[in-house]
């Protein structure tokens, strides 16, 4: 099977390969896929995707994900050809991921305890829906309408709901979105019914609405549309290739990102694996993953807070009987997820394997923060002009905790990925209120 794109499993020793048409995320031994590309793109494709910033009329050099084409060309279709692209890609006019670049924040800096010009933040909120969640969104449903999907399915804390409602309203398929009833941000609900959504409210948390939609696509036909299907992990890979593209493909020291599902850090993973065997570039970024200390699954199995040693994907042979022993222990004690950055408030990490795939690549690590250091990263973001959730606090938090802890050297160069924008109004509000908080500028009266 090596014309072109295909899938295949990622369990070791495994090796089961499919179409690229396939619409599973698993395999029949239940192992997640990645899609593979046999051909490998040349390096002159640089020079394309640094033109293609004068779009020329074109919505798919518009695009931050479809400007990549070459490097997603699961459609196997003639990229330089428009008419093919209209037929083939889903796009919200070329919106998804034209404005994510990495800025300076000097006071985020300061705030962390590195040089001002060694640290770049990427705020993937200016996307429509308003979270990096629409970079993947283009490329799922773009491989759900070449399969003849007509019905999405996901569960979501919040910006799956409004990023998956949002391409199904434009693409004019139904949805339907599994949430944890009672857990989600008002302002990132309402975009989900705003965008005529069918939404499932589970009495449980993540983990169960994602157990839940699973279930759905499996019997209901659905096509699921979560960081587990292969096809959006490949549209997430071209958050790294914009940090990478705009410093020159020149890879930073460190790569940071809030935890949750860890498609991010799967999606980055994947893309520094695929560029390295391709010469693209010379080294692999250290990846950071960023967890909140109440949701801390990953991080407590990768360095050993558990009690069952250290959780390593071990060249592809990972000790999956330590997961299960942690998620069992979990369901006796009746542990939960708790933090009040729900985005990732997930106890059950999809892309448990792909992220440790993604860490041993770079040599990454992984840590935990506070939710009142997520508070404070994600307000110092605010004062310095732009606009974050508290899971995007995470990866601010995250470097200055890495860089006291001497992980960061203070003349390293950071990326920090920002994953969305402020959808809980009164987060701000509460933070801001009281004198007690670290960057609070109370009202005055």
């Amino acid at each position: 099977m090596q014309e072109g794109a295909y899938l295949r499993c990622i369990g070791h020793g495994c090796g089961l390969e499919y179409p690229v048409g396939r619409a599973g995320v698993r395999c029949e031994r239940g192992h997640l896929l990645d899609v593979v590309y046999a051909r490998r793109p040349p390096p002159s494709l640089k020079e394309v995707f640094y033109s293609r910033r004068n779009p020329g009329g074109s919505i798919f050099n518009e695009s931050g994900v479809w400007r990549f084409r070459e490097l997603l060309n699961f459609c196997q279709i003639d990229t330089a050809d428009d008419a093919q692209c209209s037929a083939s890609l889903v796009s919200l006019d070329g919106a998804e991921g034209r404005q994510s670049k990495p800025y300076r924040m000097s006071r985020a800096a300061e705030f962390a305890g590195v040089p001002a010009g060694s640290l770049w933040l990427q705020p993937e909120g200016y996307n429509p829906s308003g979270s990096f969640k629409d970079n993947g969104m283009a490329t799922a449903v773009t491989h759900a309408r070449m399969s003849g999907v007509r019905r999405i399915v996901c569960a979501s804390t919040g910006n799956t709901s409004a990023s998956a409602g949002m391409f199904a309203a434009n693409e004019g398929i139904e949805c339907g979105v599994y949430i944890p009833a009672g857990q989600i941000a008002p302002g990132k609900l309402s975009q989900a019914y705003q965008f005529g959504a069918q939404i499932i409210e589970v009495d449980g948390n993540f983990d169960d609405a994602l157990s839940r939609s699973l279930a759905d696509a499996a019997d209901g036909g659905g096509y699921t549309v979560n960081s587990l299907n292969p096809f959006r992990i490949e549209g997430q890979k071209t958050i790294t290739y914009r940090a990478l593209e705009y410093m020159g493909w020149d890879p930073p020291d460190w790569m940071v990102f809030p935890g949750g599902a860890l498609g991010n850090i799967s999606s980055c993973g994947k893309a520094i694996m695929e560029l390295l065997e391709w010469g693209w570039i010379k080294r692999a970024p250290r990846i950071a993953v960023i967890n909140a200390e109440g949701a801390s699954t990953f991080a407590d199995l990768y360095n050993g807070g558990t009690g069952l040693g250290r959780l390593r994907w071990n060249g592809g042979s990972p000790d999956t009987g330590m997961i299960d022993e942690y998620y069992s222990r979990l369901d006796r004690e009746g542990g939960r997820p708790a933090t009040r950055a729900t985005a990732i408030q997930i106890g059950r990490p999809a892309n448990m394997l792909k992220g440790l795939r993604a860490l041993e690549i770079s040599g990454g690590v992984a840590t935990t923060v506070t939710d009142e250091e997520m508070l404070d990263g994600m307000s110092i973001a605010g004062l310095n002009g732009f606009d974050c959730e508290m899971a995007s606090g995470a990866t601010i938090a995250g470097i200055k905790r890495l860089v006291s802890e001497g992980v960061i050297a203070r003349d390293e160069t950071v990326v920090g990925i920002l994953t969305g924008r402020q959808k809980d109004a009164m987060l701000p509000v509460e933070y801001h209120r009281d004198p007690a908080n670290r960057f609070a500028r109370p009202p005055r009266t």
